[in-house]
């Protein structure tokens, strides 16, 4: 990990408190509670410096960065990473989670020379809160080493594992060995039980196969015990359910699930003061000898004229949204001085296959809800409200087989148009009608298999009035909004814009759906303390000094080698009263560098350029060749280095005559010259030894002469042959 930061060795000094300057390779070592770490930095690329801190055990090491810095926590069985930026603001606070801590701080290759500061402090750490058991509590005294945590089962279950833990002191506190599980427990005596629950072994999981399990409830003297079933799922036919009244296993039942098709849903009631349970899911309760049990109902409410249900207390049963009362009576009374009793059993509520509902707002749940729903199901509802008012349906939940269906019409029957259909799972959405009736139908596979709490559909339905337009938007602090249309009808755009100095967040724009909502949430204008990020620039590298793009703060552009800034590289963040904060200057641009040209250095005439013109540009060659019987000396290619102004990197090469033909020419010129020189030399001797001849015979020179000379001097003639 690099930081911009560049450490260098300087002596290290220690004064009260541990303020420590330094920016040697070597490692230091910090044991002080607090302290101080202070590095000045040059431009020495490439140090690396490490420190480390260590305190107390049960303690951990609370770190500020004052500029820059990386951190890093060195205890427990592996180091975990608290920060690893290149640059983190100041004012930065770190917590380790162990009493070591190690910092490693490297200087990359280009950088500025800065100032590095950062204070410790020592802090006592603490266990993390233990967690709690399913289907049970657990208390704390204190999170710090030496507290103590205790763990206990609601009734039905039983605890498994330690009752208390306690946190040990150790370089990251812990606690003393692992939370403990509350399980079901496969039969039991409950005694002196007033209220409690039972629940079959591995709940919220199925049971396992081979069981047998007894519980035996006893209530208080003068009290009897109440039964309320709240799930009962047999997986199979051979599995049993039984209740029986009284202490002694041969009592008589008054629940037998191979009897009885279905639960019931006023519960059971005990003659005594005990009851038998075999394989059981309910809630009991325990009442006064003189007084009715107190009433219970799944899925409802009930309100009560006497709080103690006593003999004349009349109770009045509701059903939660989306149920419906079957059985029993809404209202029941406790009677008989004698016997107290309710003249009427308790109703159940249930969510039911198909109804019509007229009321303006309601709840539509799939069958059993929130049990899953049977196979081979085909129910409808139909939702009626006023003629002139419309109908908004808010699906919240619908996790479906891929086989089932669930269809929305938009009118009072199936034949109306389909305002959507769905199988399996979808996240949360809404629909609007047309018309002031829609019909829901749900349909599920004779094949499928749906088990488990939540597996169905809920739809609220809502009243809305009848209108074609899309809900007002509101306005916003600190920004304004314009529409494309004054009515805001299906298409109808509404933009949102904030006042200088404030920025958008959310989305600008919103449109009307055509279900008549907006498109998004309304955006809000946030005050804008710091300058959007700049970009980098082609062909440079980036420097920001000061806290991330904040008002005060500086971005530098450095081009690479090869390129020159166009423009001012020096950027900084400013706020101009109420408007946005601004850079001081427009991104500058990286530009390769121009240089002069380099003029044609010329040519001997025994050479030719590859390319001749009268100015080459920086970094082009040129190339020369000589001509033949001439061989070169020097380099065939020169460079235009570039510069001001650019230079060729050597002169232009000289061609010379080849060593081999200048041997061959000199003996062709020997040859060329002699021969006719020696035809000359032998002519003019046989001439002059005819002329001699001839004075000496006159004779002989006759035929070359008509009459006698009259002078006789002497003539040489030189005939020249052309060479």
């Amino acid at each position: 990990t690099q930081s911009p930061l560049h450490p260098r060795d300087t002596s290290p000094t220690t004064s009260p408190g541990t303020n420590i300057t330094s920016g040697g390779m070597a490692p230091m070592n910090f044991t002080d509670p607090e302290g101080n770490i202070e590095i000045r930095q040059t431009l020495d690329p490439g140090v690396e410096c490490n420190y480390f801190v260590t305190v107390y055990l049960g303690y951990g090491i609370e770190l500020q960065v004052r500029p820059k810095a990386l951190s890093q926590d060195t205890g427990g069985r592996e180091p975990s990473i608290l920060a690893n930026e290149s640059m983190l603001m100041r004012g930065l606070v770190l917590r380790s989670w162990s009493n070591q801590i190690s910092i490693r701080f490297r200087s990359d290759q280009q950088s500025n020379p800065g100032f590095l500061l950062l204070s410790y402090q020592a802090f006592v750490l603490s266990c993390a809160f233990p967690k709690e058991p399913t289907g049970g509590e657990v208390s704390v005294t204190h999170l710090h080493p030496g507290g103590e945590a205790f763990f206990s089962c609601l009734t039905g279950y039983k605890l498994q594992g330690p009752k208390m833990l306690s946190c040990r002191n150790a370089t990251t506190p812990y606690w003393s060995g692992k939370e403990p599980r509350c399980t079901a427990s496969c039969g039991g005596m409950i005694k002196n039980t007033t209220y409690g629950r039972i629940v079959s072994p591995g709940f919220p999981g199925n049971y396992s196969n081979n069981l047998t399990c007894h519980w035996v409830l006893e209530a208080p003297e003068g009290h009897r015990l109440h039964v309320h079933f709240e799930k009962v799922a047999l997986a199979e036919d051979d599995d049993r359910l039984l209740i029986k009244n009284g202490n002694n296993i041969d009592s008589p039942p008054i629940y037998d699930s191979y009897e009885v098709e279905y639960l019931p849903n006023e519960g059971l009631l005990s003659t005594g003061l005990t009851l038998i349970h075999l394989f059981v899911f309910n809630i009991f309760a325990a009442f006064a000898k003189g007084m009715c049990y107190e009433p219970f109902v799944k899925y409802g409410n009930f309100s009560s004229s006497d709080s103690s249900y006593g003999v004349g207390a009349v109770v009045e049963f509701s059903c939660d949204p989306g149920y419906t009362l079957e059985q029993g009576s809404v209202v029941i009374e406790c009677v008989d001085p004698e016997n107290p009793q309710w003249n009427e059993t308790e109703p159940a509520c249930r969510a039911v296959c198909s109804g019509e509902i007229t009321d303006s707002a309601g709840v539509v749940l799939s069958p059993n809800w929130p049990e899953a729903y049977d196979k081979g199901q085909d129910c409808i509802w139909g939702i009626h409200v006023e003629e002139d008012k419309r109908i908004m349906l808010d699906i919240q939940v619908l996790h479906l087989g891929k086989n089932d269906l669930l269809t929305f019409y938009d009118g009072d029957d199936l034949t109306a148009n389909i305002l959507g259909q769905y199988s399996g799972t979808r996240p949360h959405f809404k629909l609007y009608t047309s018309m002031a009736d829609v019909t829901i139908q749900f349909q599920s596979d004779p094949a499928t298999n749906i088990y488990g709490y939540n597996n169905g559909f809920v739809v609220h339905f809502f009243e809305v009035a009848r209108n074609d337009t899309c809900s007002e938007l509101p306005e916003i602090s600190n920004g304004w909004k314009s529409t494309s249309h004054p009515d805001l009808i299906h298409g109808t755009v509404v933009t949102y814009q904030c006042y200088p100095g404030y920025e958008l967040v959310g989305s600008e724009i919103l449109m009307c759906q055509w279900d008549l909502t907006w498109s998004g949430d309304v955006p809000k204008c946030e005050e804008v303390i710091a300058c959007q990020d700049p970009g980098n620039v082609e062909h440079s590298r980036k420097v920001v000094t000061g806290s991330r793009f904040a008002v005060g703060s500086t971005v530098q552009f450095f081009c690479n080698k090869g390129y020159i800034i166009s423009g001012n590289g020096l950027l900084t963040c400013y706020n101009r009263d109420s408007a946005k904060p601004k850079w001081s200057e427009r991104l500058p641009k990286c530009v390769p560098e121009k240089y002069e040209p380099c003029r044609n250095p010329g040519a001997p005439s025994t050479s030719v350029q590859s390319l001749e013109k009268a100015f080459y540009q920086a970094g082009e060659t040129l190339t020369f060749s000589c001509h033949s019987g001439y061989e070169m000396q020097g380099h065939a290619t020169i460079y235009c280095i570039p510069g001001h102004p650019s230079q060729w990197n050597s002169t232009p090469p000289a061609c010379k005559v080849s060593k081999v033909d200048y041997e061959l020419e000199g003996t062709n010129i020997a040859l060329i010259v002699f021969i006719p020189t020696a035809v000359i030399l032998v002519t003019v001797l046989a001439i002059y030894v005819y002329f001699v001849n001839c004075e000496m015979s006159l004779k002989l020179c006759t035929p070359f002469s008509q009459a006698p000379r009259k002078d006789h001097s002497n003539a040489i003639i030189i005939i020249i042959a052309p060479i």
